[in-house]
């Protein structure tokens, strides 16, 4: 069963209509999932990023509305609604990296319990990049993903990245997990970076409404990720680097400027996908779908007919 839950209608500006539910996981984790529905084409499952919400993507879900599809949206653990798993509420955790799939299991359920249209399509960016790819390399209802600057490796110093994931596995079980990742701490990134210094968008009007809806919604914002993520998300992309792309048609999108993910797992990746597309966003930064407004067409027009033709 589903019950109602809180959606921030005008912060989102989202599609008229939109809905709000409570879940359950598997382990016993509230979570919060938004639906913007009426897309008779299909359904697009938007796997959202880390510290992210689903009213963030409200503008997403009017696009894609106006393409044709409905979409989904789900708050990881840990953040937006859903429950916080520490103490701590603004710190970014996860026990296990594979407890994502947990969600994305209580998200398939809910969709098939409320009968949205079909074809099922995923969009995911950055970490949702990560918890997506994961699940299509296994059994999954999707008939094609797009991804925007898919976390596939983490940033970490030069002088450390080899020795990354033995850094990880030490790390991840010892008494300094639940502190901050270095370069991170309590506060929010919209609130830690003026406009012309973030790594997320060029266009002033998207950083605007970042800016209004933490404002005035503070409880869905989380800030900085613990060490523990940090291993847990190091450990995930080693994983999954070993393993063969997904037999799916595919289309990527990496902003020129990117700063926040690393380009090279992208690239390659990209490059080993048989049915995929690598698209390069020209001065676009990490959040190609918060970009001005010719570039969000460009990528939305991408994403329709990537879904478009692959409907069955």
């Amino acid at each position: 069963m589903i019950a109602d839950a809180p959606l921030f209608h005008d912060l989102a500006e989202g599609p008229a209509g939109g809905q709000a539910w409570w879940l359950t996981a598997a382990d016993g984790v509230r979570l919060r999932l938004v639906l913007w529905g009426g897309g008779a084409k299909g359904t697009v499952f938007l796997f959202a990023g880390r510290a992210e919400y689903a009213e963030k993507y409200g503008p997403a879900a009017a696009d894609l509305a106006a393409r044709g599809y409905g979409t989904l949206v789900i708050d990881w653990r840990g953040q937006g609604l859903s429950d916080r798993l520490i103490a701590d509420p603004v710190k970014g955790f996860v026990g296990k990296f594979s407890d994502y799939q947990r969600d994305v299991d209580a998200m398939l359920a809910a969709a098939a319990q409320l009968d949205l249209p079909r074809p099922w399509v995923v969009l995911a960016h950055s970490m949702g990049g990560t918890i997506a790819l994961r699940r299509l390399m296994g059994t999954h209802p999707f008939a094609a993903v797009a991804f925007s600057a898919p976390m596939w490796g983490v940033g970490l110093p030069r002088a450390i990245r080899p020795f990354g994931p033995v850094l990880a596995r030490m790390t991840g079980s010892s008494p300094f997990a639940l502190r901050y990742a270095p370069g991170w701490g309590p506060v929010t990134f919209v609130h830690r970076a003026g406009f012309h210094d973030n790594f997320l968008t060029t266009d002033p009007d998207m950083w605007a409404l970042l800016l209004r809806q933490v404002a005035k919604a503070p409880g869905l914002a989380i800030a900085g990720a613990s060490l523990h993520w940090v291993a847990e998300a190091v450990l995930e992309c080693e994983a999954l680097a070993d393993v063969p792309a997904p037999d799916l048609p595919c289309h990527c999108a990496l902003g020129t400027r990117e700063r926040i993910v690393p380009k090279a797992p992208i690239r390659d990746r990209m490059a080993s996908w048989p049915r995929a597309e690598l698209a390069l966003y020209d001065g676009a930064e990490h959040e190609v779908m918060m970009e001005g407004p010719a570039m969000r067409a460009r990528f939305y027009d991408a994403c329709a007919a990537l879904f478009d033709a692959n409907r069955g």
